[in-house]
């Protein structure tokens, strides 16, 4: 018997000790095999993993650096030494900032990309090649519905959302008939840790739209991800959102997203130091004239 044929088939989260993806996988637990929980907080891992064992399911739990280079490798061989199998990726671990991309810090943006795509792409494709080897598993890829529009004042974060539904959907089509399925869960704001930590849940954006609870997320992803869909958008409020985004005019929708996204003491994107409202939001209109060209200052 080869060594593939005894390893158990597990759900992996990454990103599972909170939020979404925690949810995701008390969720998952529930059928009463292997959940392993991957994250950076030990306390917060330990945590987690109490809350599986309690929902029925074995609990692992590895402590990864999703920013280092070899983190798909370690997680791979972690597997293996557990004699597991990655049956199910659950990649929910990301991060956002909400701001001028001119203003925020160029690394933290970067960090956006590095986690929210590269570090979930390359474990989508390290993984993928077995699920297909077995015919059977598949990915879940936590998206949102930012990834329906551009959005300025948290520009990368929208960016990277739209590049996870793309990559999730071609790859849901270049699969269909393998036994294996990706399936994007794009939901609207939820109550979790992210809307303070990103500062997104300060702006008027996510003050209006309602804010969903993350175990009712988890749920509709499980159960979407099972009936082979391609895209989650749990809740209503959620449809209707990504439903406007996409038949709203483009010079409607990005003033609409910018202004609900900025705070009026927010510093100006041009770099003057100066707050957004009493420089390039209203100052300049005092500055041009019909034709549109900025006036001479008297």
């Amino acid at each position: 018997m080869s060594l593939v044929s005894q390893l158990r088939p597990a759900v992996v989260v990454v990103g599972g000790s909170r939020g979404i993806g925690k949810a995701i996988a008390t969720v998952a637990a529930r059928q009463g095999g292997p959940v392993v929980l991957v994250a950076r907080s030990h306390e917060s891992l330990l945590a987690a993993a109490t809350e599986v064992q309690a929902a029925g399911g074995e609990a692992f739990t590895l402590e990864l650096d999703l920013f280092s280079a070899d983190a798909s490798l370690r997680l791979e061989e972690f597997l293996t030494e557990n004699r597991l199998s990655c049956d199910i990726l659950v990649n929910s671990a990301g991060y956002g900032l909400r701001g001028a991309a001119t203003i925020l810090p160029i690394g933290e943006q970067l960090g956006i990309v590095d986690l929210n795509i590269r570090a979930l792409s390359e474990l989508t494709l390290r993984f993928l090649p077995g699920m297909l080897a077995r015919r059977r598993g598949g990915v879940i890829n936590l998206g949102s519905i930012a990834g329906f529009t551009p959005g300025p004042n948290m520009a990368l974060y929208y960016a990277s959302k739209s590049f996870v539904r793309s990559f999730s959907e071609a790859l849901y089509e270049e699969l269909r008939h393998t036994g294996v399925t990706v399936t994007c869960v794009a939901p609207g704001p939820v109550e979790t840790e992210f809307l303070d930590r990103s500062g997104a849940g300060r702006a008027m954006l996510f003050k209006v739209l309602p804010r969903a609870d993350a175990v009712d997320v988890a749920e509709s992803a499980w159960r979407g991800f099972n009936a082979g869909r391609r895209l989650v958008v749990p809740g209503v409020s959620a449809k209707l959102t990504a439903f406007f985004a996409s038949i709203l005019p483009t010079a409607i929708l990005l003033p609409l997203i910018g202004k609900l996204q900025r705070r009026g003491n927010d510093p100006c994107p041009c770099g003057s130091g100066v707050k957004y409202k009493a420089c390039c939001g209203k100052g300049w209109l005092r500055r041009r004239g019909r034709s549109g060209r900025i006036a001479p200052e008297r």
